[in-house]
């Protein structure tokens, strides 16, 4: 079974918490030295109690060890600082060439729309050429296959439409006679207007009987 951590807190009681002081701290300095003759380490050990009594420990020289321990944390931090100059030398690298970059590609860009070819050679407006036509071959590809898929959709649309109106003719052949839909044709149309032409249209005045 796995204990839970135990939530440490300071010891309220001044009793209580001298006593543990004491205890702890004999402990402790306990620990150092067998580290250093187990171990061999150099070992320090510095305590201030809460009314700010010294109590010490140290394997050889405290001053000695102190002092090496300030070299170390100052090599350390020389190292720290060259690898934060070193980075940013290279930020700042890597941001000039990013500056460059986007400098020629607005050059570029203001090239392709026809501007400040003023100090443009023979060989760059020439490659500019290219490049402007290799583009519109592109675009006119583009166009093309564009072109193609909506031809093939209405195609596709018109497909569609001849199928329902054979489904439409279908179902009227089906019909009777008198719920097909009525028609109209030339004929009629042509007998309808030479009958209407056939009406006398001359104005007459006098008795019907007179008229030839």
């Amino acid at each position: 079974m796995v204990r839970g951590k135990v939530q440490m807190k300071r010891i309220e009681n001044a009793s209580s918490r001298q006593v543990t002081f004491s205890k702890r701290r004999n402990g402790l300095l306990k620990k150092a030295y067998e580290l250093s003759v187990l171990c061999d380490a150099e070992v320090a050990l510095i305590i201030f109690s809460q009314k700010g009594r010294l109590y010490e420990f140290s394997s050889s020289n405290m001053q000695k060890t102190i002092e090496r321990y300030r070299e170390h944390t100052k090599d350390q931090q020389v190292i720290n600082d060259t690898e934060i100059q070193q980075y940013a030398q290279q930020l700042k690298q890597e941001s000039a060439y990013m500056a460059k970059k986007i400098e020629l590609l607005e050059v570029s860009q203001r090239r392709l729309l026809g501007q400040g070819l003023g100090s443009c050679s023979m060989e760059e407006l020439h490659e500019i050429g290219s490049h402007m036509e290799r583009s519109l071959k592109n675009i006119r590809e583009r166009k093309d296959q564009l072109f193609k898929e909506q031809i093939e959709e209405l195609k596709e649309k018109e497909r569609f439409l001849l199928e329902q109106n054979e489904k439409l003719c279908g179902k009227c052949a089906g019909l009777e006679p008198w719920q097909q839909p009525e028609k109209q044709t030339e004929i009629g149309t042509c007998s309808q207007s030479s009958e209407r032409s056939d009406v006398e249209t001359e104005l007459f005045i006098g008795l019907p009987e007179m008229r030839c």
